[in-house]
């Protein structure tokens, strides 16, 4: 494919965009959008009229865009006219409304995400893709929750387990989504930590800070995602790993281990490495298994394939990740991931490139789109 031929293209498929009434932004994400499929597709199936191609597939992504905007808008305003009822409080009680929101009539599941909508400001969407689930499936259940507590009182709040639940996807939507939750769910962590002696509060406390200490390393100057082999420790806040360190020592020594504190010490081993080439994988594997024994995930499960492949080789990692169903969100990243270090570089470049149309944000589609380009062109050479 002629990549050159891509970048010239770009400039006047986003002015037709644009000149059929798309907003610059919106036809930024269908040009992009195109660009994925074309890399998937024109190897084997070049087009006759490149322009046109681009032209056609980008209108019809930022069409697809729209309507599914439209509806999860019309939904998210359906379920915002049930209001809760009473003055607004006059002081921070975000933590005290965490708890509430997680009230008993409802399942831990359900309570969660009440809680994300209501207080912790995610769309449907972002909920939707924490738990794996269709969005209108995700909007339902919502919905019912809202209709179960709307005429119950809110004086018996939900137990510890489920906030922490709801603390850690906010952590995870600021961490890895397109808006910054990340430095306010610390902020809730820490006082929750200060009111209640739990280890998997002090647990998920120190994830949060191991994982933010990397912040800053996590993406360059233009904004592009940095993996984590590749990024410039010296950048990490030595201050932040150093307490998370502290506290995730002080609640493993209480015997009472957690899936929050098993991530934790996975962030710690990662934290500890001078190098990417001096990270002790054989021990992430080992507190990969603990967690998969806690949680049975899959998104655990995905986490151990890379580790599996780092420890024993790509060829062990792909045999642990062919277990796994995948259809789940970036499997095919870590398939991708395998396949190269394997040395399979058009499995891997096709992969990148179905990774990046599925990427649940645009820093993560740009990076995984680079990494399937960089592919093509070593096999060229």
């Amino acid at each position: 494919m002629d990549e050159a031929l891509l970048r010239s293209l770009t400039p006047n498929v986003l002015t037709v965009l644009v000149r059929r009434g798309a907003d610059f932004a919106a036809a930024e994400d269908a040009v992009q959008d195109a660009l994925i499929e074309a890399l998937r597709v024109w190897p084997g199936d070049p087009p006759r009229d490149a322009k046109g191609w681009l032209i056609t597939v980008a209108w019809r992504k930022f069409l697809d865009a729209t309507r599914a905007d439209a509806a999860r808008r019309r939904r998210e305003d359906l379920v915002e006219e049930e209001s809760a009822p009473g003055p607004a409080p006059a002081v921070d009680d975000t933590l005290q409304l965490y708890f509430l929101c997680a009230h008993p009539s409802l399942t831990p599941s359900s309570a969660v995400a009440l809680t994300l909508r209501a207080v912790g400001g995610l769309t449907t969407q972002q909920i939707a893709q924490a738990y794996l689930v269709p969005e209108a499936t995700m909007a339902q259940r919502i919905s019912r929750a809202k209709r179960t507590v709307c005429d119950v009182r809110f004086d018996q709040p939900g137990d510890v387990a489920t906030v922490l639940r709801v603390l850690y996807l906010v952590f995870n939507e600021g961490y890895c989504g397109d808006v910054d939750l990340a430095a306010e769910a610390i902020r809730l962590t820490r006082q929750l930590a200060a009111a209640v002696d739990h280890p998997e509060v002090a647990g998920l406390l120190a994830l949060m800070l191991l994982h933010h200490a990397r912040r800053a390393a996590r993406t360059a100057a233009d904004g592009s995602l940095v993996p984590l082999a590749e990024q410039d420790r010296g950048r990490w806040d030595t201050a932040l790993i150093a307490e998370g360190v502290g506290i995730l020592q002080a609640a493993l020594a209480r015997d009472r281990l957690g899936e929050f504190q098993a991530q934790a010490a996975v962030a710690a081993l990662h934290a500890d490495a001078p190098t990417a080439e001096e990270t002790d994988w054989v021990q992430i594997v080992e507190w990969y298994d603990e967690l998969a024994r806690l949680t049975d995930s899959p998104v655990v499960r995905l986490n151990r394939a890379v580790a599996v492949g780092e420890a024993d080789g790509p060829r062990a990692g792909l045999a642990a990740l062919a277990q796994l169903d995948a259809s789940l969100p970036r499997y095919a990243a870590v398939a991708a991931y395998l396949h190269e270090r394997d040395g399979d570089l058009a499995t891997a470049a096709w992969l990148y490139a179905e990774a990046a149309h599925k990427a649940p944000n645009l820093a993560e589609r740009d990076h995984l789109t680079r990494q399937a380009a960089r592919l093509n062109t070593r096999r060229r050479r």
